[in-house]
């Protein structure tokens, strides 16, 4: 018996000072008591047993190989996702893991620098150990379908764990990526990018395409987390976490799962995680508390631009030259000087200009026209020295006290007034802006549009004009404003009023401090980030006052708050970490969702808000580049998106002008050959995902019918600006285009995305499955492909399949 103790016992110490070995290891009194506790022949069977596993030890031992011994994963095998049986070796030093599937191993973790190595423990299943110099312990568990590695904070407050390598990657990045490791582009993008996990990644986990099959990494802690890429050779990836000091949680972690290098079996592994985590809510399901959801089957998403309720058109400038003697006209400019960013010395300067002419020009008419509408939003506008005699129903609302209208009795009132000066000069107020608005929702109809969703960009344009949101919500649309509680303001900007909430403290005593003891700029570097955890008081008041009168919205379109830009706040006040700074906007998102009935969407669509949100803009073509120059600064290059302002009150250069974008971002952002729907594969019956508004289905040169085959390929809305010029200009495209997608998309929403596959080695042609009997191919190349029934797919096409039907669809011909 001793010698066979002794072979044991040795055994077991050349697995411990070697690499860690699943799932071999039993402790010395473990084995004693095993022999003690058996009779002879018991005895003789389990140390010949023994005596066989052993040689498969000692045969590795003195040249530090890794022994494998596998733990069978059971798989319901009518399964669509299936995890691979495996067993792993780890390297404590180096903190480096390989993975051994049916003999092939693969790295999982590149070694890092060695360090010495204490508080080292390991059983059958687990191990564990502390870097003192690191200060950091780690926890590995091999559980039945996947490796459970927890690392702990000591005293860190950072670490860097673990750096990857792989022939390709499949990286959530916005709606999904396929990236070669030794692709030149995307070498290009990634050298030197620090990218934030939360910001980036829309699901939470990442996928390594090794040789011969997947390692997939699903976090356990979306916070707090950065990325890097090695790209001096092939592509590495960097993963980093940090401990803040408000963070009482001091751990991170991932589950590392093994599948086939597919997508849709890399998503599915996710998606199972997610459903058994927290559940995945489908549209149908948040249909239930709410239909009007329904609304968005088979909806373009428009952004209609009605800035300006009073425009030219609105005008009969000849009659309007008659007025300028009026007194209104220098209160008005008293008014724009006081009151408004701008000023009045353009005004005025036009004001004195028409004076000696017997015209005006288009300039001059625009910059008249915004002082009616920037007096539209004033308080001060009423002077009882001015406008008289007054109407019945204009006097009713004086009578009130003007500091008790609501904002939208607010407008009314200025309406009145400004009429009563322009009288027969302007149109009935009815009809002001309807070029903008009422006319379009009227045509849309005509040409069977009916389903929209349609985003106005800012509430106040909607209390401008109540009467078109209720043509809008009678049409069967859903119509929402534009909100925002990212930023906030010291001081009241009638035109950026999503970032003043009237309490001056709020200023001080509400925004988000960081560790260096700094306030965090809000956007454009304007104010400062509010701390979303002291900001659902302001958003119940906030949608209190503007719905106060019964306007008839039924969206709410709410910026950042899916975009998982989330802080830590260090203020002494209100300590915040990310965690609640996420809760928090997803609080503010469903008391809007639940308490005001609202189909509710989000910038991004990041999935942690895909049990609130219906709908989300950005994650299909997210903002391309935000830091080039070229596009955001450098008027003169062919690439500069356009600014923000629109002199005539329509579509801003923004979002109307076409611009090209360089080859990379091209490469990057839209082709196909780098494009995966992971999110789709998972949520594309919860969240409908569509484009950033800056970057709308038109706005790309040249790359129009690629981005409307990805918008049937994906399941995508097409995402439009327009007003009266863009509407007549682009309507029968929009409609020619609708009539196909729209009932496509009203089919597709409702079922799972269960498949997607490149059908050819160049990626140019690929197939999407939603359901069990609807299907997308979409041929990107410059040839014909023929499908598996011999139909012949042509270039720049797609052909959808319903059952036995079929249907092709040339895009470039709409």
């Amino acid at each position: 018996m001793r010698p066979f103790f002794v072979l044991i016992v040795f055994g077991l110490r050349c697995i411990r000072h070697t690499d860690v070995t699943f799932n071999l290891y039993i402790e010395e009194a473990e084995v004693k008591k095993i022999i003690e506790g058996v009779d002879y022949m018991e005895r003789t069977i389990i140390l010949s047993l023994v005596v066989i596993i052993l040689f498969g030890v000692l045969s590795g031992c003195g040249e530090g190989k890794i022994t494998e011994n596998q733990v069978e994963v059971k798989v319901n095998p009518t399964e669509k996702v299936v995890t691979k049986n495996f067993s792993f070796s780890v390297k404590p030093e180096t903190f480096e893991i390989t993975i051994n599937k049916d003999g092939i191993k693969e790295q999982a973790a590149i070694p890092i620098p060695a360090s010495k190595v204490t508080d080292y423990k390991k059983d059958a299943q687990k191990v564990q150990w502390s870097y003192s110099e690191h200060k950091v312990k780690v926890n590995i568990e091999k559980k039945p379908t996947y490796l459970d590695i927890t690392i702990q904070s000591t005293g860190a407050d950072h670490f860097q764990w673990p750096k990857v390598n792989a022939v390709s990657y499949m990286l959530p990045m916005w709606e999904g990526k396929f990236i070669p490791s030794n692709d030149s582009n995307w070498k290009m993008f990634l050298k030197e990018e620090e990218i934030s996990w939360s910001e980036t990644f829309s699901m939470n986990f990442f996928a390594l395409n090794k040789a011969s099959y997947s390692l997939v990494y699903i976090l356990k802690n979306a916070f707090n987390n950065d990325v890097t890429f090695d790209t001096e050779k092939d592509i590495q990836l960097q993963f980093s976490h940090e401990f803040p000091s408000v963070n009482l949680d001091k751990t991170y972690g991932f589950r590392l799962y093994v599948t086939d290098n597919d997508a849709t079996q890399i998503a599915g592994l996710y998606k199972q995680e997610v459903e058994a985590k927290s559940g995945i809510v489908t549209l149908d399901e948040k249909a239930e508390s709410n239909p009007e959801i329904k609304k968005l089957y088979g909806a373009p998403h428009i952004y209609l631009w009605n800035n300006d309720l009073i425009t030219s058109l609105d005008m009969d400038w000849d009659k309007w030259m008659k007025t300028l003697e009026s007194p209104f006209y220098p209160r008005l400019s008293q008014l724009l000087e006081q009151h408004t960013e701008d000023g009045a010395s353009e005004f005025n300067q036009v004001l004195n200009e028409v004076t000696k002419q017997s015209y005006l020009d288009k300039y001059q008419k625009s910059v008249i026209v915004r002082a009616f509408n920037q007096a539209l939003k004033l308080e001060q506008l009423y002077d009882s020295n001015i406008f008289k005699p007054i109407d019945e129903a204009t006097q009713k609302l004086i009578s009130k006290g003007i500091s008790n209208l609501s904002e939208q009795k607010l407008y009314e009132l200025n309406k009145m007034l400004i009429k009563s000066i322009l009288k027969d000069a302007i149109r009935p107020i009815d009809q002001w802006g309807k070029e903008n608005s009422s006319e379009i929702i009227d045509e849309m109809k005509q040409l069977n549009i009916n389903n929209a969703w349609i985003g106005l960009p800012n509430w106040s344009n909607g209390l401008m004009n109540p009467t078109f949101v209720e043509q809008a919500e009678q049409a069967g649309y859903l119509i929402a404003p534009y909100d925002s509680y990212h930023s906030i303001h010291k001081k009241e900007n009638k035109d950026w009023n999503t970032a003043y909430f009237g309490d001056n403290n709020l200023y001080e005593q509400a925004t988000i401090l960081n560790k260096k003891g700094e306030y965090v700029k809000g956007f454009l570097g304007r104010g400062r980030k509010l701390n979303p955890t002291l900001s659902l008081p302001i958003v119940k008041d906030r949608l209190q006052i503007i719905l106060q009168d019964g306007i008839t919205y039924n969206s709410w379109f709410v910026d950042a708050d899916a975009t998982g830009e989330v802080y830590d706040d260090y203020s002494r006040e209100h300590p915040t970490i990310q965690e609640q700074d996420m809760k928090a906007r997803l609080e503010r998102m469903a008391y809007i969702a639940n308490e005001k009935g609202m189909v509710v969407g989000s910038e991004t669509g990041n999935d942690f808000a895909s049990g609130t949100i219906a709908y989300a803009h950005g994650l299909e073509t997210p903002v391309i580049k935000w830091s080039d120059p070229d596009m955001r600064k450098n008027k003169t290059s062919q690439y500069y998106v356009g600014g923000y302002y629109s002199p005539t009150g329509g579509i801003p250069e923004r979002y109307r002008k076409q611009v090209p974008i360089k080859d990379l971002y091209k490469k990057i952002y839209i082709d196909p050959t780098y494009s995966l729907p992971l999110y789709k594969l998972v949520y594309n019956n919860s969240v409908i995902t569509t484009h950033h508004w800056e970057w709308g289905s038109y706005k790309i040169k040249d790359a129009v019918v690629e981005r409307m085959m990805m918008e049937f390929l994906y399941n995508v809305p097409p995402l439009y600006h327009l007003d009266g010029q863009e509407w007549e200009k682009d309507k029968k495209r929009i409609a020619a285009y609708l009539k196909d997608w729209t009932p496509f998309h009203q089919k597709a929403v409702t079922r799972p995305m269960t498949g997607f596959h490149t059908l050819t080695p160049d990626r140019l042609v690929q197939k999407t499955n939603f359901g069990s009997d609807m299907k997308v191919i979409a041929n990107f190349s410059d040839s014909d492909y023929k499908d598996d029934q011999g139909t012949t797919i042509k270039p720049q096409s797609i052909v959808i399949y319903e059952g036995r039907i079929k249907k092709a669809l040339d895009l470039a011909a709409i």
